[in-house]
Protein backbone atom coordinates (compact mmCIF):
# COMPACT_ATOMS: atom_id res chain seq x y z
CA UNK A 1 0.00 0.00 0.00
CA UNK A 2 2.81 2.29 0.86
CA UNK A 3 4.34 1.98 -2.61
CA UNK A 4 0.96 2.11 -4.33
CA UNK A 5 1.01 5.46 -2.26
CA UNK A 6 4.41 6.78 -3.17
CA UNK A 7 4.55 6.05 -6.65
CA UNK A 8 1.07 7.89 -7.36
CA UNK A 9 2.49 11.08 -5.31
CA UNK A 10 5.71 10.68 -7.38
CA UNK A 11 4.04 10.55 -10.59
CA UNK A 12 2.12 13.80 -9.59
CA UNK A 13 5.18 15.68 -8.67
CA UNK A 14 6.32 14.58 -12.13
CA UNK A 15 3.58 15.74 -14.02
CA UNK A 16 3.31 19.48 -12.22
CA UNK A 17 7.31 19.85 -13.20
CA UNK A 18 7.02 18.89 -16.95
CA UNK A 19 5.90 22.46 -18.02
CA UNK A 20 8.69 23.56 -16.24
CA UNK A 21 11.08 21.52 -17.59
CA UNK A 22 9.71 21.99 -21.23
CA UNK A 23 10.22 25.43 -21.33
CA UNK A 24 13.54 24.88 -20.40
CA UNK A 25 14.07 22.44 -23.24
CA UNK A 26 16.15 24.53 -26.70
CA UNK A 27 13.47 24.92 -29.23
CA UNK A 28 14.07 23.69 -33.12
CA UNK A 29 14.38 26.33 -35.38
CA UNK A 30 12.07 26.64 -38.17
CA UNK A 31 13.63 25.65 -41.50
CA UNK A 32 14.92 28.71 -43.88
CA UNK A 33 13.47 29.69 -46.66
CA UNK A 34 15.85 30.80 -49.39
CA UNK A 35 14.38 33.12 -51.97
CA UNK A 36 14.94 32.02 -55.75
CA UNK A 37 14.74 34.27 -58.75
CA UNK A 38 12.11 33.63 -61.43
CA UNK A 39 13.22 34.98 -64.86
CA UNK A 40 9.29 33.90 -66.11
CA UNK A 41 7.43 37.46 -67.34
CA UNK A 42 7.82 39.98 -70.12
CA UNK A 43 10.70 42.51 -70.31
CA UNK A 44 11.59 45.51 -72.10
CA UNK A 45 14.77 47.41 -72.39
CA UNK A 46 17.80 49.74 -74.70
CA UNK A 47 21.39 48.34 -75.24
CA UNK A 48 24.44 49.74 -77.30
CA UNK A 49 27.98 49.02 -77.45
CA UNK A 50 29.83 48.39 -80.88
CA UNK A 51 30.74 46.06 -83.57
CA UNK A 52 32.44 45.15 -86.06
CA UNK A 53 31.90 44.45 -90.13
CA UNK A 54 33.65 42.30 -92.40
CA UNK A 55 33.04 42.87 -96.31
CA UNK A 56 34.17 40.64 -99.55
CA UNK A 57 33.57 42.53 -102.93
CA UNK A 58 33.73 40.01 -106.07
CA UNK A 59 34.35 41.04 -109.98
CA UNK A 60 33.53 37.39 -110.99
CA UNK A 61 33.34 39.08 -114.70
CA UNK A 62 36.79 40.36 -114.50
CA UNK A 63 38.46 43.80 -114.19
CA UNK A 64 38.79 46.52 -116.35
CA UNK A 65 42.22 45.79 -116.35
CA UNK A 66 44.03 43.90 -116.11
CA UNK A 67 41.08 41.41 -117.35
CA UNK A 68 41.00 38.47 -114.56
CA UNK A 69 38.53 37.60 -111.25
CA UNK A 70 39.62 39.42 -108.09
CA UNK A 71 38.37 39.79 -104.86
CA UNK A 72 38.60 42.67 -102.09
CA UNK A 73 38.12 42.09 -98.25
CA UNK A 74 37.76 45.19 -95.92
CA UNK A 75 36.54 46.01 -92.41
CA UNK A 76 34.18 48.28 -90.79
CA UNK A 77 33.83 48.91 -87.33
CA UNK A 78 31.07 52.27 -85.57
CA UNK A 79 28.55 51.80 -82.59
CA UNK A 80 25.18 50.52 -81.87
CA UNK A 81 22.05 51.24 -80.33
CA UNK A 82 19.14 49.55 -79.67
CA UNK A 83 15.90 48.75 -78.00
CA UNK A 84 13.94 45.33 -77.32
CA UNK A 85 10.98 43.17 -76.12
CA UNK A 86 10.51 39.88 -74.95
CA UNK A 87 9.32 37.21 -72.75
CA UNK A 88 10.99 34.69 -70.88
CA UNK A 89 9.59 31.38 -68.94
CA UNK A 90 11.03 29.43 -66.78
CA UNK A 91 10.44 25.69 -65.30
CA UNK A 92 13.32 24.78 -62.88
CA UNK A 93 16.75 26.17 -63.78
CA UNK A 94 15.93 26.26 -67.56
CA UNK A 95 14.34 29.10 -69.02
CA UNK A 96 13.11 29.33 -72.51
CA UNK A 97 11.82 32.85 -74.31
CA UNK A 98 11.58 35.13 -77.71
CA UNK A 99 13.01 38.50 -77.93
CA UNK A 100 12.40 40.81 -80.72
CA UNK A 101 14.45 43.97 -81.26
CA UNK A 102 15.49 47.29 -83.29
CA UNK A 103 19.24 49.38 -83.70
CA UNK A 104 20.58 52.11 -85.20
CA UNK A 105 23.76 51.74 -86.22
CA UNK A 106 27.08 54.11 -87.09
CA UNK A 107 29.55 50.81 -88.60
CA UNK A 108 30.87 51.58 -91.66
CA UNK A 109 34.03 51.03 -93.41
CA UNK A 110 35.77 51.06 -96.84
CA UNK A 111 38.85 49.71 -99.24
CA UNK A 112 40.50 53.36 -99.60
CA UNK A 113 43.30 52.33 -97.89
CA UNK A 114 44.01 49.75 -100.05
CA UNK A 115 42.92 52.19 -103.24
CA UNK A 116 45.69 54.42 -101.89
CA UNK A 117 48.18 51.91 -100.96
CA UNK A 118 51.61 51.79 -103.58
CA UNK A 119 51.79 49.60 -106.73
CA UNK A 120 51.59 46.66 -107.10
CA UNK A 121 49.11 46.21 -103.43
CA UNK A 122 46.38 48.45 -105.47
CA UNK A 123 46.32 46.53 -108.51
CA UNK A 124 42.89 44.97 -108.23
CA UNK A 125 41.42 48.06 -106.58
CA UNK A 126 40.19 50.17 -109.14
CA UNK A 127 37.32 51.65 -107.51
CA UNK A 128 37.01 53.00 -103.69
CA UNK A 129 33.84 50.77 -101.91
CA UNK A 130 32.39 51.94 -98.48
CA UNK A 131 29.69 49.80 -96.87
CA UNK A 132 27.59 51.10 -93.41
CA UNK A 133 25.04 49.40 -91.62
CA UNK A 134 22.35 51.93 -91.28
CA UNK A 135 19.70 50.08 -88.97
CA UNK A 136 18.10 46.61 -88.07
CA UNK A 137 15.85 43.93 -87.04
CA UNK A 138 16.13 40.64 -85.62
CA UNK A 139 13.51 38.21 -84.08
CA UNK A 140 14.94 35.70 -82.13
CA UNK A 141 14.46 31.90 -79.61
CA UNK A 142 16.37 31.68 -76.63
CA UNK A 143 17.50 29.38 -74.25
CA UNK A 144 19.42 29.36 -71.01
CA UNK A 145 20.72 27.85 -67.49
CA UNK A 146 19.28 30.17 -64.23
CA UNK A 147 21.42 30.12 -61.23
CA UNK A 148 19.09 32.27 -59.20
CA UNK A 149 19.64 35.62 -60.21
CA UNK A 150 22.29 34.70 -62.83
CA UNK A 151 21.51 33.87 -66.04
CA UNK A 152 23.46 32.43 -68.90
CA UNK A 153 21.75 32.33 -72.12
CA UNK A 154 22.10 32.03 -76.01
CA UNK A 155 19.39 32.81 -78.85
CA UNK A 156 19.02 32.42 -82.78
CA UNK A 157 16.61 33.56 -85.38
CA UNK A 158 16.12 35.74 -88.15
CA UNK A 159 17.55 39.23 -88.95
CA UNK A 160 16.76 42.17 -91.41
CA UNK A 161 19.62 45.37 -91.90
CA UNK A 162 19.63 47.60 -94.40
CA UNK A 163 22.86 48.68 -95.88
CA UNK A 164 24.20 51.63 -97.71
CA UNK A 165 26.59 51.31 -100.08
CA UNK A 166 28.92 53.60 -102.20
CA UNK A 167 31.28 52.65 -105.06
CA UNK A 168 33.62 55.78 -106.52
CA UNK A 169 35.30 55.17 -109.62
CA UNK A 170 37.42 58.23 -109.55
CA UNK A 171 37.18 60.44 -112.45
CA UNK A 172 34.32 59.31 -113.58
CA UNK A 173 30.98 58.92 -111.23
CA UNK A 174 29.98 57.38 -107.70
CA UNK A 175 27.43 55.32 -107.45
CA UNK A 176 24.99 55.27 -104.03
CA UNK A 177 22.67 52.93 -103.02
CA UNK A 178 20.81 50.87 -99.93
CA UNK A 179 20.03 47.37 -99.99
CA UNK A 180 17.78 45.81 -97.66
CA UNK A 181 18.80 42.44 -96.34
CA UNK A 182 17.70 39.20 -94.67
CA UNK A 183 19.70 36.75 -92.55
CA UNK A 184 21.25 35.26 -89.64
CA UNK A 185 21.48 36.81 -86.40
CA UNK A 186 22.61 34.25 -83.57
CA UNK A 187 24.86 34.85 -80.07
CA UNK A 188 24.78 34.49 -76.19
CA UNK A 189 25.30 36.49 -73.28
CA UNK A 190 25.10 36.65 -69.41
CA UNK A 191 22.44 38.59 -67.30
CA UNK A 192 22.17 39.32 -63.61
CA UNK A 193 18.77 40.89 -61.74
CA UNK A 194 20.01 43.72 -60.09
CA UNK A 195 16.51 43.73 -58.23
CA UNK A 196 13.39 42.02 -58.99
CA UNK A 197 12.58 44.30 -62.00
CA UNK A 198 15.90 45.66 -63.04
CA UNK A 199 17.63 43.19 -65.40
CA UNK A 200 21.49 44.04 -66.31
CA UNK A 201 23.67 42.09 -69.52
CA UNK A 202 26.39 41.75 -71.50
CA UNK A 203 25.66 40.11 -75.12
CA UNK A 204 27.46 39.22 -78.67
CA UNK A 205 25.57 38.78 -81.41
CA UNK A 206 26.19 37.65 -84.88
CA UNK A 207 24.68 38.79 -88.01
CA UNK A 208 24.79 37.45 -91.73
CA UNK A 209 23.09 39.30 -94.36
CA UNK A 210 24.64 37.39 -97.05
CA UNK A 211 25.59 38.74 -100.60
CA UNK A 212 24.19 41.77 -102.61
CA UNK A 213 24.57 42.16 -106.16
CA UNK A 214 24.97 45.02 -107.92
CA UNK A 215 24.26 44.50 -111.51
CA UNK A 216 23.76 47.57 -113.44
CA UNK A 217 26.78 50.07 -111.66
CA UNK A 218 26.00 53.82 -112.93
CA UNK A 219 29.90 54.82 -113.11
CA UNK A 220 31.30 52.84 -114.94
CA UNK A 221 32.45 49.70 -113.07
CA UNK A 222 31.89 46.50 -113.59
CA UNK A 223 28.76 44.14 -111.83
CA UNK A 224 29.93 43.01 -108.71
CA UNK A 225 28.88 41.45 -105.36
CA UNK A 226 29.42 42.12 -101.57
CA UNK A 227 28.99 39.46 -98.78
CA UNK A 228 27.91 41.28 -95.32
CA UNK A 229 28.81 40.07 -91.74
CA UNK A 230 28.81 41.87 -88.38
CA UNK A 231 30.11 40.82 -84.83
CA UNK A 232 28.12 43.07 -81.91
CA UNK A 233 29.07 43.34 -78.20
CA UNK A 234 26.07 45.64 -75.93
CA UNK A 235 25.70 46.16 -72.58
CA UNK A 236 21.57 46.23 -71.70
CA UNK A 237 19.19 46.98 -69.38
CA UNK A 238 15.54 45.39 -68.91
CA UNK A 239 12.62 46.18 -66.91
CA UNK A 240 10.83 43.21 -66.07
CA UNK A 241 7.31 42.80 -65.53
CA UNK A 242 5.78 40.30 -63.01
CA UNK A 243 7.62 37.19 -62.44
CA UNK A 244 7.34 36.38 -58.71
CA UNK A 245 10.06 35.49 -56.39
CA UNK A 246 9.43 31.40 -55.65
CA UNK A 247 10.72 29.56 -52.07
CA UNK A 248 13.64 27.44 -52.31
CA UNK A 249 13.90 24.73 -49.58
Amino acid sequence: MKRILFTTVALGVLGLMLPALAADLPMKAAPVVTPMYDWSGFYVGVYGGGGFGNHNINNANGMAFPFANYTINYDSSGGIAGGEVGYNVQSGNIVVGVEADGFWSGIKGSDSSQFFSPAPLNANVVSIDTTKLRDGASFRARGGIAIDRLLLFFDGGWALGDLSHTNVNPGVGTDAFTVHRSGLAAGGGIAYAITNNILGKLEYRYYDFGRFVRNNPLNGVLPYTVDSTYSVLTIGFDYKFGGPVVAKF
